[in-house]
């Protein structure tokens, strides 16, 4: 389909439309990050090798996530969104064909490598597509809309995962994430448009490039958006690294019940960001941010109380970091939102940059969390508490 300067936004069943492919597009990285999960011990088993060599599967993809947003964001600015992210997704499907056929371990970590940069595609240029279709607050309720389909791919990818590994070997879980890449694609060549304008295509140039990205990093209101989202993501991935220890290790919750617990956050995210989209219909972006990031930075706070004091036991722990958790809906859709409304030439280099932010912080807090540990849920607590409490800040002082 051949671009448009101004593409027509979207009526109501083409909007789900819309919102289906990019979901399931973007829900590429849940899939690969979280499918293949209960296969790490066999992958140990089946290459001979240990669980450190394993392990780097998923660090490399982190980093190929990362690489993968900082180069398709231009790119998509300089020739425009169908064919990068087309592109993207093709390189998924046979990145994920490679791993299945993977001969030995580091084969499977190149693989992973290079399946990270094609899944980043559905989430760096989708965002960009979703801004050059859609005001500030329709591209709040779009993305709220987006977190719906994404969030249940990390709910449902664990467990069929764990089927196909049981039914069948590890090599399915990647035949299945090679095919499902195919359908997306199939969906995503028929159903979306080209969005973006070719009168407003960015250089490629180096030095232009770099340019872009640092002027973004000093754009105070740019940033003040991008933190507060990026250190609320955070403290999301210090929950999905320590829950765990804290619920299974700590309180004695079965590992099959702590996948209840687990599954009841997720669903409080996807729930707040469709409560979302109705305050949005009453409240200004700004206002419901500025809410949703206090109570963050509240349910921090009391996370931190709780897990010093001992207060509620496993209760006390549980309560508060879901309404940490389900807050994000308000917060990821409403920043996002926000951060890119005047980025409209370099959408993608944006998206890009919000992106590899993001996952930075969230890599930064996980780690910092594996150093502290000391065998209570403190570590857990005062890394939330500081990421919420941060974003809010960033949000009050760098936005004016």
């Amino acid at each position: 389909m051949s671009a448009s300067p101004s593409p027509a936004k979207p009526g109501a069943s083409s909007l789900w439309r819309l919102t289906l492919v990019l979901g399931a597009l973007s829900a590429f990285t849940p899939l690969a990050v979280d499918m293949y999960l209960p296969g790490l011990p066999t992958l140990e088993r089946a290459f001979g090798t240990d669980a450190g060599r394993v392990q780097m599967t998923l660090s490399v993809f982190f980093v190929g996530l990362a690489l993968g947003q900082l180069l398709l964001g231009p790119v998509s600015d300089r020739f425009g969104r169908r064919r990068p992210l087309l592109a993207g997704n093709l390189l998924f499907i046979a990145a994920s064909a490679g791993c299945a056929l993977a001969a030995d371990i580091d084969s499977l970590i190149a693989w992973r490598f290079l399946e990270a940069v094609g899944a980043c595609a559905g989430l760096v240029i989708g965002r960009a597509m979703v801004r050059d279709l859609f005001e500030p607050r329709d591209m709040a309720k779009v993305f709220a809309l987006l977190m719906l389909v994404i969030g249940v791919a990390p709910i449902l990818a664990p467990l069929l995962g764990g089927y196909l590994l049981v039914w069948f070997d590890w090599h399915a879980i990647f035949w299945f994430m090679a095919a499902f890449g195919v359908v997306a694609m199939a969906a995503g060549a028929i159903l979306l448009p080209e969005t973006h304008d070719p009168a407003t295509a960015q250089s490629l140039h180096l030095g232009r490039v770099l340019a872009g990205y640092g002027s973004l990093l000093v754009n105070r209101r740019f940033m003040g958006y991008t933190l507060a989202s990026s250190l609320g993501m955070a403290g999301m991935f210090a929950y999905i690294a320590g829950s765990p220890f804290v619920f299974i290790d700590l309180y004695g919750v079965p590992a099959d019940a702590f996948g209840w617990i687990f599954g009841a956050n997720a669903i409080g995210i996807i729930g707040m960001a469709q409560v979302n989209r109705l305050l949005l219909r009453r409240f200004t972006l700004d206002e419901v941010l500025i809410a949703a990031v206090a109570l963050v930075a509240l349910a921090g706070l009391v996370l931190l109380a709780t897990a010093a004091s001992g207060v509620g036991g496993m209760i006390g722990i549980w309560l508060p970091l879901f309404f940490y958790i389900a807050s994000l809906g308000a917060v990821l859709p409403n920043a996002g939102a926000s951060a890119m409304a005047g980025e409209g030439a370099r959408a993608g280099m944006a998206a890009a940059l919000m992106g590899t932010l993001q996952f930075a912080a969230g890599a930064v807090s996980s780690g910092l969390l594996g150093l502290l540990q000391d065998g209570t849920a403190l570590p857990l607590a005062g890394i939330i508490a500081a990421c919420g409490l941060s974003g809010l800040a960033a949000r009050l002082i760098l936005v004016r």
